[in-house]
């Protein structure tokens, strides 16, 4: 073989062996960009994993929120305080109003006592005397109030107050005025209660001014009456 010829056959292989190179380079090249893309997925999947637990933390954290939120405002309405923190006047809904007899016997007057007892699932303020008129078959007969020092109280939810109905006791051995029934009035309200009057079926006639019941501020009568 000539030296040209030989020279020629090496040159040839070395092209040869150079473009397996290359093409080896190019195949490596191409996985690599084959490979990023995947790598680029996973990262965005992962992004987005983690900014979705990130979106539901959030979610839960804003939940839990609005539950304490709805919580706090459901111990304002549950105490009967508004956002300043005042206790709201006792509604005639939320008063559950009985009557009993509460005369002792050798008085000379008897006496009815009346429970308001509060039903309304929040504490209320009542402040001086309740509106008391008693059914009769001469008309209505509003009581007149007895002058004593009404304070200011909370009633709290569940609990009762009482005060007193007072009248004088029919011993003439007339038939007087009969009572048919008793109507209440809470402080600083407009409805009504009609009861059952529970005391004395009647009540002496009386040529004098003025009403002969009397009622007493809240809390005038004792626990039970």
């Amino acid at each position: 073989m000539s030296g040209n010829r030989r020279k020629a056959l090496l040159a040839s292989a070395a092209l040869v062996g150079c473009a397996m190179l290359m093409t080896a380079c190019q195949d490596s090249g191409s996985g690599t960009a084959k490979d990023a893309p995947s790598a680029d997925a996973s990262g965005s999947s992962g992004s987005s994993g983690s900014s979705g637990s990130s979106g539901s933390s959030s979610a839960g954290g804003e939940k839990d929120s609005a539950a304490k939120d709805s919580g706090e405002q459901g111990t304002l309405a549950g105490t009967g305080s508004n956002e300043n923190g005042k206790i709201g006047k006792c509604r005639t809904d939320e008063l559950e109003v009985t009557a009993k007899d509460s005369t002792i016997t050798g008085d000379n007057e008897g006496t009815v006592a009346v429970e308001l007892k509060n039903g309304g699932g929040r504490d209320c303020s009542l402040s001086g005397y309740a509106g008391v008129d008693l059914k009769t078959n001469a008309g209505s007969l509003s009581a007149k109030r007895t002058g004593e020092k009404a304070e200011p109280m909370v009633l709290k939810d569940g609990k009762s107050v009482y005060f007193g109905v007072h009248y004088p006791i029919n011993t003439s051995g007339g038939s007087g005025v009969r009572i048919t029934g008793l109507v209440v009035t809470p402080p600083d309200e407009t409805k009504s209660v009609t009861l059952n009057w529970p005391g004395a079926g009647s009540l002496p006639v009386s040529d004098g001014p003025g009403s002969p019941v009397k009622v007493g501020p809240m809390g005038s009568a004792g626990q039970g009456g």
